[in-house]
């Protein structure tokens, strides 16, 4: 699985991020909770390669704020491709009035929407977008690219 998100976060998310992602990392989480369980799974899925995590960090002043897109991208053994962009919230926001929407795309019935997300995704994955720096989780956090958004933070 590869991940591209933007680089804010709650300060509880980026500390386990990086303990997950950090390979100087080794300690297991130990517990007896749900919570850790899931959580000693997941470092077990990130060492054995299975999850790859890069930043997406915008460059310019035509992008507001943060990276925020949404897409995903699900393949089988027979290449049959599922493609999806956007968010779905269980209700109408009141502070922007933004309703949200996710459209999901087959490849055995749209194959060029299908194709044209797969580019995006690898363009973006390989730092080929503009207006866009992405960067390996690690390389981000040991350079201080990350930050902890306060908005998240006041929700904790």
């Amino acid at each position: 699985m590869r991940v591209i998100t933007g680089h804010r976060f709650r300060t509880a998310d980026l500390n386990l991020f990086t303990k997950l992602f950090s390979e100087k990392y080794t300690k297991s989480f130990e517990g007896k909770l749900i919570k850790d369980a899931k959580i000693q799974k997941l470092q077990s899925i990130v060492n054995n390669g299975q999850v790859e995590l890069k930043i997406a960090i915008p460059n310019s002043e035509r992008i507001a704020d943060t990276f925020s897109e949404r897409i995903g991208i699900f393949r089988d053994d027979e290449d049959q491709t599922v493609a999806f962009t956007g968010t779905s919230k269980e209700s109408f926001s009141s502070q922007t009035g933004d309703f949200e929407s996710v459209d999901v795309f087959t490849s055995w019935n749209d194959k060029s929407r299908v194709e044209r997300k797969v580019k995006d995704f690898e363009e973006l994955w390989e730092n080929k977008t503009k207006h866009i720096e992405v960067y390996d989780f690690m390389y981000a956090e040991e350079n201080s690219l990350l930050k902890y958004s306060s908005k998240w933070i006041m929700k904790d």
